[in-house]
């Protein structure tokens, strides 16, 4: 299983749904699960998906422009770096972004988000 394949379609998955379903994005964390939004701290699936679900917009569209990956420690985690344009509905101007997800892999043979940092970033 090739890293970089396995980060470029998790990113595709985690945005095409948060795009279009960001309730769906619940079933990628776990209870221990981090999530740093903008400097803000929450911890678990369902306070995760909250936050995500209650942001102050509802239709989004991410532009991808890189995707960088690492192995992370002996039981087969990832590091996943992901920068691009978040652009709102109604907005001229795209808004630059970087994400970063810490992956682990599940006892059923895929991976969930252990940690998830999100940083809006202004000229």
């Amino acid at each position: 299983m090739d890293p970089d394949q396995v980060a470029r379609a998790f990113v595709e998955h985690y945005y095409s749904t948060f795009d279009t379903n960001r309730g769906g994005l619940g079933n990628l964390y776990q209870d221990g699960s981090m999530l740093t939004f903008e400097g803000q701290k929450i911890q678990g699936s369902q306070n995760i998906v909250a936050k995500l679900t209650a942001l102050p917009f509802q239709q989004c569209q991410h532009i991808i422009s890189t995707v960088d990956c690492q192995p992370s420690g002996p039981v087969g985690g990832m590091l996943v770096f992901v920068s691009g344009n978040l652009q709102l509905a109604g907005e001229q101007h795209p808004l630059k972004f970087s994400q970063m997800f810490h992956l682990m892999p599940t006892p059923q043979g895929s991976f969930y988000v252990l940690n998830d940092i999100f940083r809006l970033n202004y000229a």
